[in-house]
């Protein structure tokens, strides 16, 4: 299974585009084994039967030639001159197909892209997420001020061609940054969210939400996670860095409680409405750093969670965070990780911090890239 692409060269998204998908799979396994296989015996990566347009969530950047014509795509890599692209291989192609759609309005409609170099101009990206499972579709126009000529029409003519679209928000980004998004959302159409399902569970994806981009094997990461939690149902279980709350509200099912700690205001309030709208009423959620609240908890004895979840960023964790975790000393704790170096720094710090690795499962939830989502089981 092997796919060219015509933009590769200059976008530079697609570390492995041109090579067989078994290949790249076998390229992943060898780093992963290069990093961490010193820790135990790592499973081998579980692939994609179909690696074709599985993003959900596609950015796209739009500006103005001379000649008078628009382009869309993605900057070229390194710089922030853009790449034409029309149809990515590994992004939803509804997504493409509407990102197409809003450059060929915006000549009809006078609208002109953001000049970054002059501070001139409304549309500065466009943003497009996709709900795979309930096909539910939101669209974010991310534009320097407020004020959209023709936004009515321009919304009714973009949902003429894309009736499938359920939300439109005009997100205004007024801030001389490299953040796509900026502070301030209004609805153009529709609720401003979109729902996607997720492990038999429904999940609200706001425009800032934090939300896997390949659901199918999201599920499969997840799932993974929770069988190594080895759960029973009666067990305490800690959510760290539990963004809207999904593998928390996914291991509520086997565990007796389970607490979920995010720093982020926005994502906690999808969290609590995510709980409540699928029933769930053994969840607790806490607004705060995960690393203050475990030692809180350490130093407290309020309780020890019998398992910890952990999914953070792509730089890892913190040696502080996995102190504090040390000082809890939680029987078992469940590593998510979506950055391979970060983790084998990590699970060296857990293995000095009294912390044994007993199981890596690798999935590729990101084919035609170089990067790899793992899930890492450590008990004490």
């Amino acid at each position: 299974m092997q796919f060219e692409c015509a933009c590769s060269k200059k976008c530079g998204g697609c570390d492995y585009i041109g090579i067989d998908y078994k290949d790249q799979l076998q390229k992943k396994t060898k780093y992963i084994q290069s990093l961490v296989g010193g820790f135990c015996k790592i499973s081998p990566i579980i692939g994609m039967e179909d690696p074709l347009y599985y993003r959900c969530k596609v950015t796209a950047t739009y500006t103005y030639l001379k000649n008078g014509s628009y382009i869309s795509g993605v900057y070229e890599k390194g710089t922030h001159r853009v790449v034409k692209v029309d149809d990515c291989l590994i992004t939803d192609s509804e997504a493409n197909r509407i990102a197409v759609t809003i450059r060929d309005l915006l000549k009809s409609f006078k609208i002109k892209t953001f000049n970054e170099d002059t501070g001139y101009g409304l549309l500065r990206h466009v943003q497009i997420r996709v709900g795979k499972n309930t096909g539910q579709i939101m669209v974010i126009l991310v534009c320097s001020n407020p004020t959209f000529p023709g936004k009515n029409n321009f919304v009714k003519a973009l949902r003429d061609i894309h009736p499938d679209i359920s939300t439109v928000i005009l997100n205004i980004n007024d801030k001389k940054t490299s953040m796509v998004l900026g502070d301030r959302n209004i609805v153009m159409y529709g609720r401003g969210y979109i729902e996607d399902e997720l492990c038999g569970l429904r999940f609200k994806i706001s425009p800032g939400s934090f939300y896997q981009v390949n659901p199918v094997q999201t599920e499969i990461l997840y799932k993974t996670a929770i069988e190594y939690a080895g759960l029973t149902g009666t067990e305490t279980v800690m959510d760290a860095y539990c963004g809207t709350g999904t593998i928390g509200l996914i291991a509520s099912k086997k565990a007796g409680e389970v607490i979920s700690v995010e720093l982020n205001k926005d994502a906690v309030k999808d969290a609590i409405s995510n709980a409540k709208n699928n029933g769930i009423k053994n969840v607790r959620f806490h607004q705060a750093d995960a690393t203050n609240y475990i030692r809180h908890l350490a130093d407290s004895g309020e309780y020890r969670p019998d398992c910890i979840f952990m999914d953070p960023p792509r730089n890892g964790s913190t040696p502080e965070f996995i102190d504090a975790v040390k000082k809890l000393s939680p029987s078992r704790v469940v590593y998510v990780s979506c950055g391979p170096e970060s983790l084998a720094r990590d699970l060296k710090l857990f293995t000095k911090s009294g912390y044994r690795v007993k199981k890596i499962q690798p999935v590729d939830c990101f084919p035609f890239t170089r990067h790899i989502e793992t899930v890492v089981l450590l008990e004490k």
